[in-house]
């Protein structure tokens, strides 16, 4: 399935360092994560178990630069993120992170190739090669004979396809998947997390997928686990299952 012409990018390293993010609400102060450090390698798989409201989203938000902590610092790939200016965290966020999310991210006026051709347009991509590439990237997920499907036409197994698409279009090193498989049955559901395990041992890329679903992140190399705003344990799933 590699593709050097799909994929130039290669994974980027992640390391968190005593991060903490707190929110001020009504009845006090919220510790969404409490003194996290934590390491991720280039190219890596990484899967992180845990409850709702441990953190896991928290986190997904910091690394992809849609928000800041409150102490702590984050590199990605020897990047400080916590030293960005906004206009660099948007630069971060456009090409270099791919978000996947539960609710697929679509946008249902507009078909599939639209929607992977979108950040590409944003991005300065020529037309041509927008669509020449949203193509390649529906082939990719096994889509490319519903590229004029609007998402209302597709199953939930076929828009987070989708979505993952949709998340490379601009061919980014570091895939953020916040709970893609909670609105999928579990056929789809284990589909879903391997092909997102691919894109790491296959393309290179570094991925990281949250979620409360043991059968889901057991697919994944690495696992770790998390309970209120900490990492707890890790474990290594030594050849996890395609």
């Amino acid at each position: 399935m590699a593709n050097d012409n799909l994929f130039k990018n290669q994974g980027l390293a992640v390391n968190v360092h005593d991060v903490s993010k707190r929110y001020t609400m009504a009845a006090g102060e919220v510790h969404a994560l409490r003194e996290s450090s934590w390491a991720v390698g280039k190219g890596s798989a990484v899967a992180i178990m845990g409850p709702s409201g441990c953190g896991k989203t928290t986190l997904l938000n910091l690394l992809g630069g849609v928000d800041r902590p409150s102490s702590g610092t984050i590199l990605i790939d020897g990047q400080d993120l916590t030293a960005m200016n906004e206009r660099a965290l948007e630069t971060h966020r456009l090409r270099r992170v791919g978000f996947v999310f539960q609710f697929f991210n679509l946008i249902p006026s507009i078909t599939a190739f639209e929607n992977i051709e979108l950040p590409m347009v944003m991005a300065g991509t020529p037309e041509d090669q927008c669509r020449a590439r949203a193509r390649q990237l529906l082939g990719l997920v096994g889509l490319e004979a519903k590229g004029e499907k609007r998402p209302e036409e597709l199953s939930g197994g076929e828009q987070q396809r989708v979505g993952v698409a949709l998340a490379l279009a601009n061919d980014p090193a570091l895939i953020l998947a916040d709970e893609p498989t909670g609105n999928l049955d579990s056929t789809n559901a284990s589909a879903i997390a391997n092909l997102l395990k691919s894109l790491a041992t296959e393309h290179g890329k570094t991925v990281i997928m949250v979620s409360h679903d043991p059968k889901t992140v057991e697919v994944f190399p690495t696992v770790y686990a998390m309970r209120d705003g900490r990492f707890l344990t890790s474990e290594t799933h030594a050849g996890a299952g395609g």
